[in-house]
Formats: C-alpha cells, structure tokens, sequence
C-alpha cells in the first residue's frame, strides 16, 4: 500500500481521496488470498493523477488481459485486477439504495466476466474450511431458504431504530446486522468483498463519510475472520460465537480507535491451547520448508496438493518463510526456483 501513501502525504483533497479508495479496493482482495499486478498498481497512479477516468482504467486492464490471456492464473491476477477497479468505480459513486437488489446488484457488478454465477444467488449448499476455525466450516444459510431470509434480515434492519443509541451501541447492532447478512453468503463466491462494499456504502448513507480507510486496505483478511468467528460455534468443546473482533474492527472502522487487530487472537484455541495452535502453525512451517528443500522448483499449487491445505494456506507460509529470512525466490514464480538461505 506503500504505493498510495504518497498521495495522501502531498494532501491534495482528491488525489488523496482517490488514493484512499485504490488502497480499500485493492486491500480487499486479501480476503481471498488475491494480489493485484503491477499494471494494475501504475494503471491506479495514472487515475489518482488525474490523467485517466475510471472507465479508462477497466478498459486498459480489459485490454491488457486480452493482449495477454493467462489461463492458468494460479495467482488470479487478472480477478485481483478486475475487481480492484471495480470497488474503485463503486466507491466513487454517490449513489445507494438499501436493499436486496442493491447487494446483488454489487455482486454482478464485482465479478462479471469472472464468476458465471456474479449476481446469481446460489442454488446449492456450501462449507468452506477455515484456518481461523481450525479447518471447520461456518454453517451457511441452506440454499432453499436464501432469498427469504436475506430479505428478513433486510426487514429487520429497516424496522430498526438507532435513535437514542450511544456510538457503541450502534457499533454492536452494525456488527449483528453484518455478521448475519454474511452468514447468508448468497453467492458461491465473492461474499466477503460483496458485504464490505455493501457496508461502506451503508455507513455512508448513515452518515458515516470519514471512515477509517486504512482498516479495509489493511486489515481486510481480519474482518473476514472476526466474520467468520460471529458465525460459529461448538458448545461441546466450549466455542461460542461471538460479535467482539467485529466490533473491534467497526470501531477503529468508524471511531479511529486503535484497537490491536491480530488475527491469531481470533483462533477458536487461542484461549486455552495458545501454544498448541502455534505448533500446528509452525509445523505447517515446517512442511512446508521442508518440501522446498526436497525440491526447489516445486510450485505452490504441488505444495497444496501434497499437504491437501488451500492454496492460500500455502501463499501464506510462503510469505511466512520470506520474511523469516529462510527463503527467496530466484525468477518467476513459473520457471523460477527456491533459494534456501542458512
């Protein structure tokens, strides 16, 4: 995000604006493990500048991945990309109804041309394991039922009335009402990034303009998490769901609080087994260093198939062991190798 911040020190009113808006944007791919290219990045600096409008910007990067089509993107770049200046041109609009249609209408928005189903609600039912849940899924509202109870859920919010509320009691009903309306998750992908810019749109709409944009550019794969902890429990082992790492989030989010973030707090076994959870990371780790040591040419994806983790498991880990000083990639990610440092 470095790569905004020096718009926003100039303190030019809207290049800083459009700077914070390319930092949100391209923040929120994190919550799928997505990082946009560097076409992508210079493209962005060009519209912050002034020298290209948004829709230039989608017809560059529409162009460029026609000119250089990639069908084994394992990283999806292109998605990164696409979807980047998509949340840029949404977030630049002063427009919003609140609505079901509206949040399926920012779906199809997001990810036509990516997704067959953007702006389908599903029809089947889905688990996705999750790191912050030691592997478990959230239980997701079944397929037959989606449409109603998204539009309960919109009732709801209508009838409610934030009259008389204190700034954190609204804080904590923001929480409920956007833990729930994820825990939906209407569509097959993309739910994450969706109910994020359903949300900054909604806070503005309740008047709520001077948002935190820091907290989405940085601290996206947080939210998704303290999500998915607002969403699950386990009372035979102890595990209660609970809205406070949202809460969190919203109040750095809407109050420039400074709340530390750390998403191994949120782990289901941070509270009693702290050093258990950091073993099973650090064996992780571990495999993973040690199939690159077998191999230096091995790719991420042979990693995940090997280990059966998520690809976004592996990115991590990788990322893990650059920082830790244990490895470096020598070329690209395709034809390149894996350098072992002692």
């Amino acid at each position: 995000m470095e790569n905004f911040d020096e718009y926003l020190r100039q303190g030019e009113p809207n290049k800083a604006e459009k700077a914070k808006v390319w930092k949100t944007a391209i923040g929120l791919q994190k919550v799928d493990g997505l990082k946009p290219s560097e076409y992508l990045i210079e493209t962005a600096k060009q519209n912050i500048e002034g020298n290209i409008s948004i829709d230039e910007v989608k017809n560059r990067i529409d162009s460029y991945y026609q000119q250089h089509p990639n069908k084994t993107d394992e990283n999806r770049t292109e998605e990164a990309d696409k979807v980047s200046a998509r949340i840029a041109e949404m977030l630049g609009e002063q427009t919003f109804t609140f609505s079901p249609a509206e949040y399926v209408t920012i779906h199809r928005r997001l990810f036509k041309g990516i997704y067959e189903f953007a702006g389908k609600i599903r029809d089947y039912n889905i688990t996705k394991k999750e790191w912050v849940l030691n592997g478990e899924t959230v239980l997701y509202a079944s397929a037959d039922s989606l449409r109603a109870t998204l539009e309960y859920d919109f009732e709801q919010e209508r009838k409610f009335n934030y009259k008389g509320l204190s700034e954190q009691q609204i804080i904590e009903h923001m929480a409920h009402f956007i833990s729930n309306l994820w825990q939906i998750h209407i569509f097959g992908e993309g739910n994450t990034r969706t109910t994020a810019i359903f949300l900054i749109k909604y806070l503005r709409k309740l008047g709520y303009k001077n948002v935190n944009n820091d907290m989405f550019a940085n601290h996206s794969w947080y939210f998704r998490n303290a999500l998915v902890r607002a969403n699950y429990e386990d009372l035979s082992r102890g595990i209660y769901r609970t809205e406070k790492f949202l809460t969190l989030f919203l109040s750095n989010l809407l109050l420039k609080g400074d709340f530390s973030l750390k998403n191994r707090d949120m782990h289901i076994l941070a509270d009693t087994v702290n050093d258990t959870v950091k073993k099973q990371i650090d064996t992780v780790n571990d495999t993973v260093f040690s199939l690159i040591k077998q191999d230096n040419k091995i790719t991420a994806k042979e990693i995940s198939e090997r280990l059966k983790i998520s690809l976004s498991t592996v990115r991590r880990k990788i990322k893990d062991l650059k920082d830790n000083g244990k490895i470096e990639r020598i070329g690209s990610d395709k034809t390149g190798l894996w350098k072992i440092i002692e």
